[in-house]
């Protein structure tokens, strides 16, 4: 059985899709790309949008009473590794060792000319 997450803290979707699902014990969250919630604005720079990303992350996790500690798995979609270092700081703020699994990839374009998307796996039981 699966159970859609929303939460009101996070943007809603952009297109027909949930920003989250549970199923099987695991939450999977789609992409957040860096959208403020209250203007539904990008935020600016690529240290701003990651942040603002992983704060979306942080707000749909809550939805379910989950941590960023719950997190097993990240992909990261950047428009330009050449930020790979700044994003990697930024990432270190929000995640403790035992770090997620994590993959980063460098794409053309993402959607709304965003710098950055991030979405994740995170257990729902332990």
């Amino acid at each position: 059985m699966k159970e859609a997450v929303l939460s009101t803290k996070a943007p809603q979707p952009i297109g027909p899709y949930s920003q989250g699902m549970i199923s099987n014990g695991h939450l999977f969250i789609s992409g957040q790309l860096p959208l403020n919630v209250e203007t539904n604005r990008l935020a600016e720079g690529i240290e701003n949008q990651a942040r603002q990303s992983l704060d979306n992350i942080k707000s749909i996790l809550e939805a379910k009473e989950l941590g960023m500690d719950a997190v097993v798995k990240t992909t990261i979609f950047m428009t330009d590794l050449a930020d790979f270092q700044l994003v990697n700081s930024i990432y270190a703020d929000y995640f403790t060792a035992p770090f997620p699994a994590r993959s980063t990839i460098q794409v053309a374009k993402l959607p709304m000319d965003a710098l950055i998307e991030i979405e994740l796996i995170a257990e729902t039981k332990k």
